[in-house]
């Protein structure tokens, strides 16, 4: 579903998937969406028509999906139990509809041909060649092999580094450009979310009990983290607060935390199961937690007048 993000009010709904879907992301622009999901496909939607634009094919369920921190982007990057962490160039799929991703990047074929955009001066990978790699090729593999656990989620950093979580229990930064891995960090118990905050200085990852919290800007470089009573399935930071928000798979309240002391400084209730992702509006006056209970809540978090609170 597509909702206000201040109000939450329904605006649509796209359908097409049939199975669950694990991970839903817009754009920059909030001109596409971008779906993973357990019926081994990704899809691409237009947000303002509900159209799908675009379905790539997985050979197992699909748990996460992230676009480039652009505005038109035309490519997307998936990943899943597959193991596999690939860049797909949906500019060509606008036209035929429908690619499957193959086992691997030397014998992938297209489903479709080019329409001449991939190289595009707003693909944040154009000057260097990949872009054309993709293109040529429709899909591309990145860190063949490097992953040894189904990846549960994935962030597009402008320097051209994808960010990944797996089951494997590592953070792993790798390089778009030569497809290699640059760095990676092992993680503390079961591994939940890994959010980038509204400012792209810090990535937040949720692990066992702990919240950790790495540079936005250098790879593998920890900042901090801070270990908590509870098991933690999600966070989410605001900066300048310098508070950050928890989720928890073993309780079904929020907890906000001081960033810099680690005490525990509010806790929420509403929810009626686990509370598996949380996430900031862009201007940090806002957050919105998901639970297992099949709701969506929003909290305010400043203290003046603000969408529905009045």
């Amino acid at each position: 579903m597509l909702r206000d993000g201040i109000t939450g009010d329904w605006i649509g709904t796209f359908i097409g998937h049939k199975g669950a879907v694990w991970q839903a992301r817009i754009s920059d622009c909030a001109s596409m969406a971008a779906t993973a999901s357990a019926d081994f496909s990704a899809k691409i939607w237009d947000c303002n028509t509900g159209e799908c634009l675009a379905t790539l094919q997985h050979e197992h369920i699909v748990r996460t999906i992230a676009f480039p921190p652009n505005n038109n982007p035309l490519m997307v990057a998936t990943g899943g139990f597959e193991k596999k962490l690939r860049i797909f160039d949906i500019s060509q799929y606008k036209s035929s509809g429908k690619i499957s991703a193959s086992a691997s990047s030397s014998n992938l074929t297209n489903g479709g041909t080019t329409d001449g955009n991939s190289n595009s001066p707003d693909s944040p990978t154009s000057p260097d060649g990949i872009t054309k790699a993709v293109s040529d090729a429709g899909v591309f593999e990145v860190g063949a092999g490097v992953h040894k656990g189904a990846i549960k989620s994935i962030i597009w950093l402008p320097s051209d580094i994808l960010v990944t979580i797996a089951d494997d229990n590592k953070i792993r930064w790798l390089d778009i450009r030569n497809q290699t891995l640059l760095k990676d960090y092992d993680l503390s118990g079961t591994i939940g979310s890994c959010e980038i905050n509204p400012e792209g200085t810090v990535i937040s990852v949720a692990a066992g009990k702990t919240a950790y919290f790495f540079s936005g800007t250098d790879p593998g470089v920890l900042i901090k983290k801070v270990e908590t009573k509870y098991d933690v399935s999600c966070v989410a930071l605001h900066a300048e607060k310098r508070q950050f928000v928890v989720g928890g798979n073993s309780d079904t309240w929020v907890r906000i935390y001081d960033y810099d002391t680690g005490k525990e400084l509010e806790v929420n209730r509403g929810h009626h199961g686990p509370v598996w992702t949380v996430a900031m509006t862009p201007d940090g006056k806002m957050y919105g937690t998901g639970s297992e209970d099949g709701t969506i809540k929003l909290w305010k978090f400043t203290a003046d007048s603000y969408g529905l609170w009045k």
